[in-house]
């Protein structure tokens, strides 16, 4: 027989408890979507996933928070989180990815969670945000961050033996990416702008059904380490840099050790080969769906990724709200 799972190691049974917490944190935030505030939106998710995640058996600590970040409601880095059993691990949290999105009632916002062996995610120190390459497993090893962007373009045009024309590149809409943009846009590639929410955006770029071949630009760390965990699940490549707002950020950076000209690649983002990446939708988008509720239930839709075994799960899960008692909102 099978040697049974060490309780010290994340095991498959964690993603499936691990669905529960991003389920909730939609459910919660969904009930905002469109009503103009992305505060409270991001404070009920927060809420909410912070309820159900003390009672994952595992003994977690937040390495990725948001609060820091966003100045938003916290599950802060450094916070102990699951029920105190179980295996020692990573925790990254962001319980809505997009939360303009929801408070506007836009696509792609999703609640988002990944999970590795403990010390194995990457610790930015307060370099807030990152410029990132993200590509799916047929380019993988041909795209460079290093290169112009007509180059990478040029690249994955030819591994996939199409034109330029064909390819599509998924980028946040900042006035940081303007010169980017147009460096894609002479390259003939077709770009999608997208206003928040760069982990699905991220995704999409390294799944084959979504039509985005690649992602470029400035986004958040946190959401670039969360990413990494999916990518670790779907094969592909994230490659970063850190990128500081202001000279203060870069003494800071270069004082706690970090080499601000340094490729992180995917397995600097994350160490480990057994992590776990779970996503709920919010709204409605490429990824995934958004929650529907109607005469109190609820429907989410939800993936589900395991790096060591390499299994992707779409998850579609009814809810009866009303038997939530002692639990926030859709929190079963």
């Amino acid at each position: 027989m099978p040697d049974a799972p060490s309780a010290n190691v994340p095991d498959r049974n964690l993603a499936l408890e691990l669905v529960r917490v991003t389920e909730a944190a939609a459910m919660a935030g969904g009930r905002w979507v469109g009503r103009g505030d992305k505060n409270r939106a991001d404070g009920a998710a927060v809420e909410a996933m912070r309820a159900l995640i003390s009672t994952v058996e595992m003994r977690g600590t937040v390495v990725i928070g948001e609060g820091e970040k966003d100045n938003a409601p916290m599950l802060f880095n450094g916070e102990l989180v699951g029920d105190g059993t179980g295996p020692e691990v990573d925790v990254a949290v962001d319980p809505i990815d997009g939360t303009t999105l929801t408070a506007k009632g836009m696509p792609n916002a999703i609640a988002v969670m990944a999970v590795s062996d403990r010390g194995s995610m990457y610790d930015p120190s307060a370099v807030f945000y990152m410029d990132k390459l993200v590509a799916g497993p047929e380019v993988a090893d041909v795209v460079d961050i290093r290169l112009p962007a007509a180059e990478n373009v040029r690249r994955i045009a030819k591994a996939k033996k199409q034109s330029t024309e064909d390819v599509t590149v998924v980028m946040l809409d900042r006035p940081r990416h303007e010169k980017l943009a147009q460096e894609v846009r002479d390259s003939g590639a077709r770009i999608k702008l997208i206003s928040d929410g760069d982990v699905a955006g991220a995704i999409s770029a390294a799944r084959e059904t979504t039509g985005i071949d690649l992602l470029l630009g400035v986004g958040g760390t946190p959401e670039g380490i969360i990413t990494a965990c999916a990518i670790k699940c779907l094969g592909g490549v994230i490659q970063g840099r850190l990128w500081p707002q202001d000279d203060d950020e870069r003494q800071k950076a270069i004082d706690a050790g970090h080499d601000l000209d340094k490729v992180l690649t995917t397995d600097d983002l994350v160490t480990s080969d057994n992590c776990f990446f779970v996503g709920t939708g919010i709204t409605d988008g490429e990824l995934l769906q958004g929650v529907r509720y109607s005469r109190g239930r609820a429907t989410t839709n939800s993936i589900v990724m395991r790096s060591k075994s390499g299994t992707v799960r779409v998850i579609e899960s009814h809810h009866v709200l009303d038997r939530t008692a002692g639990l926030p909102q859709g929190t079963a």
